[in-house]
């Protein structure tokens, strides 16, 4: 089944996300921006969650969710036990629709255009986990540099 190793990716960087959200020392930092980084852990978490909720969630899963892109760059202040709540949602949407992606459907095309085109799912998955991990990092580095 296609859709395992996808699963088990997503799963594995959200559980990643929410343990690097706890690290934090001071919950103040979760939303600090020095210098030019333009964007803090805070918004790259709801960042990420939304584009899951979008993506996976309504895209695939047919949740009913609407995407405010705006308010994930926007919104702060956020309490960490929050951004854990909607990691913790963000799991269980992931391990409700993943599975119900079928091998063929790899090949279908997506329902919504991404980068300016239409794509398939198989590329959307892939460009979803990929995107994932490059601000994962990012939270990652933040967190190391404000120790």
């Amino acid at each position: 089944m296609m859709i395992q190793p996808y699963l088990e990716f997503f799963l594995r960087d959200l559980n990643k996300l929410k343990e690097e959200i706890q690290l934090y020392k001071n919950e103040n930092d979760l939303w600090k921006v020095e210098s030019e980084i333009q964007n803090s852990a805070g918004t790259l978490t709801l960042h990420l969650i939304g584009n899951l909720k979008h993506f996976i969630g309504a895209q695939i899963g047919i949740t009913g969710y609407v995407r405010n892109r705006d308010r994930e760059f926007s919104d702060r202040n956020i309490s960490r036990e929050k951004l854990i709540l909607e990691i913790e949602e963000a799991i269980s949407i992931v391990k409700t629709v993943l599975p119900t992606v079928k091998d063929e459907d790899f090949s279908k095309e997506f329902p919504v255009e991404m980068y300016g085109a239409k794509r398939n799912t198989g590329y959307i998955l892939l460009s979803l986990s990929t995107h994932f991990c490059y601000h994962l990092g990012q939270i990652n580095y933040h967190r190391r540099l404000l120790a």
